[in-house]
């Protein structure tokens, strides 16, 4: 089994702490030690028994120290092993050890922890942690030298089915996913017709099942209309939970007056995501707009007119005792401002307001056009330093997709919204690469964090009886992200041209491998998820 030991000595300030760790097959009392730095605790980040336990991991006081017991399992049957093999210690400067000789197998120079730490599948769960090389597999995928992380939920996407297939559609936008890594989404409710009754959230469960190639679930949106039922909607198959739109959307969808928020916020009892823009300042600010500048989108939508909305929202949120999470977290002033609600509200960050700049808008142009706007540096840095803190809860990469022809339009008959499922992976492996989170925070970020705050069953976690999905990472391989590689059917993305270091190889969704090396290789099979307080009867 894997186990968790926090001994509570180091510091924020500390880059490295070494902690001897028995080691050894078995049981862990064959007498060698390793000496253990925290900075390489990295390479079995799926394989703990808590991942609650790594929140903010390498920004936290405390070290964690991972020691793995291997199971020489000899009569476990399994549909799916997948083997891989953890750093060598001879890569961790000053701590190697001879290598290790085990009959019937070539030797393995130095391995961290074990030599082998395998998975065993059955009926799309995992059923075994450990040593799996004499069980008996039907099938078995080598992920010797990559990562195997837990599955990757991306909590905000724009899919376009129904109504505008001709951006995107449950096909097209799932094979972006899966290609970058992605084994989960959550989609959004502004497709046409809307999806806020149990009709429309049944028919798009319908369109997706086994034609989706990742597992699923929609957001129901919430409305004056609908604001009496939205606690029964928001338990219906499928349902990821109820979203409002404060602003940047029009007709029924839009919500922009407290009374309105607050009668959905008195009916939800799960927690429910906002777009939290300020609709009356939007309103004012539109002559601040400059023809053929999208420079000028966040100075209409400025830093108040985020903050502003937020803080209406954690006022009504307290009013109503309810649960709020705020997406797409774009100003350093939300960031200290939710740093001081964290009872009532969680926060997403996305891979682009975490990448992009303002400086990009002079060669991106519209392509980075999105609500909430990329901003100013130091709004980035602001967001980093929220990732750092904590006080940003997941990732979403607000997958929007246009036609290159409706991004070519002048600003702002421009729309707003990008390409990014499919680069959510890589763009923050390169992060992790480049020392701005550890792997670790990413995996609670991009697994456990959706698992947690959204109450989803059996996924985000590596451990037994949880569903078999995992994106298999090499996180050395370097790669240029090309509107060419694109599965979404816009065939675009902002970051086209882009060197990054950190690449997704492979994509397991429960138990079937869907993608390896770039291809999609298996029929779509998608499912709904599964949500601990919306099981089905």
């Amino acid at each position: 089994m894997t186990r968790v030991v926090d001994d509570g000595k180091l510091g924020i300030g500390d880059q490295f702490r070494h902690e001897r760790v028995p080691f050894g097959r078995g049981d862990l009392a064959t007498g060698h030690d390793i000496a253990l730095p925290f900075g390489r605790a990295q390479l079995l980040d799926g394989l703990m028994d808590d991942l609650h336990a790594l929140a903010h991991l390498g920004h936290a006081a405390k070290v964690t120290v991972i020691a793995v017991a291997v199971l020489a399992n000899r009569d476990l049957e399994v549909e799916l092993v997948i083997a891989f093999v953890g750093l060598r210690a001879a890569q961790v400067p000053g701590h190697t050890r001879p290598a290790h000789h085990h009959a019937g197998k070539a030797p393995l120079l130095d391995v961290l922890f074990a030599d082998h730490a395998d998975i065993g599948v059955r009926d799309g769960q995992i059923v075994e942690i450990g040593d799996l090389s004499r069980a008996a597999a039907t099938r078995k995928i080598d992920a010797h030298g990559l990562h195997v992380l837990p599955g990757i939920i991306d909590s905000q996407v724009h899919f376009r089915e129904p109504g505008l297939e001709h951006k995107e559609d449950l096909e097209t936008g799932s094979r972006a996913a899966v290609l970058g890594g992605v084994t989960a989404v959550f989609e959004m409710p502004n497709t046409n017709p809307l999806t806020t009754s149990e009709e429309a959230l049944a028919d798009k469960v319908k369109r997706a099942r086994h034609r989706m190639h990742c597992d699923f679930a929609f957001w129901v949106g919430g409305t004056r209309e609908n604001a009496a039922i939205v606690g029964e909607l928001e338990r219906l198959p499928g349902a990821a939970g109820i979203k409002v739109f404060m602003g940047s959307s029009t007709g029924n969808l839009l919500v922009e007056d407290d009374e309105g928020v607050a009668s959905v916020l008195r009916n939800t009892r799960r927690r429910a995501a906002f777009h939290s823009e300020d609709e009356f300042r939007l309103r004012e600010r539109a002559n601040l707009r400059v023809d053929d500048d999208p420079s000028s989108h966040p100075v209409w939508r400025d830093e108040a007119t985020a903050l502003m909305c937020t803080e209406r929202l954690v006022r009504i949120a307290r009013e109503t005792r309810a649960r709020i999470h705020v997406l797409h977290i774009s100003t350093a002033e939300e960031i200290a401002f939710l740093q001081n609600h964290k009872d009532v509200a969680t926060a997403e960050a996305t891979p682009h307001h975490l990448t992009l700049t303002a400086d990009d808008y002079a060669t991106l142009g519209t392509l980075i056009q999105m609500n909430p706007p990329v901003r100013a540096p130091h709004h980035r840095d602001s967001i980093w330093r929220g990732v750092g803190q904590g006080v940003i809860d997941v990732l979403g990469s607000d997958h929007a997709p246009h036609t290159l022809a409706e991004k070519a339009k002048p600003y702002p008959a421009s729309p707003s919204g990008m390409t990014g499922v499919q680069t959510l992976v890589p763009i923050m492996l390169d992060h992790v690469n480049a020392g701005k989170l550890s792997l670790e925070r990413f995996v609670d970020l991009s697994s456990h964090g959706p698992n947690r705050l959204f109450g989803i069953a059996r996924k985000g976690r590596i451990a037994a009886g949880y569903d078999a999905d995992f994106p298999i990472v090499d996180l050395k391989r370097r790669e240029t992200i090309r509107n060419d590689q694109a599965g979404s059917k816009a065939g675009w993305t902002p970051y086209d041209g882009k060197e990054v270091t950190g690449w997704p190889v492979g994509t397991v969704v429960r138990g079937t491998r869907v993608m390896w090396e770039g291809e999609i290789v298996a029929p779509g099979r998608g499912e709904p998820v599964l949500f601990s307080e919306a099981l089905p009867v």
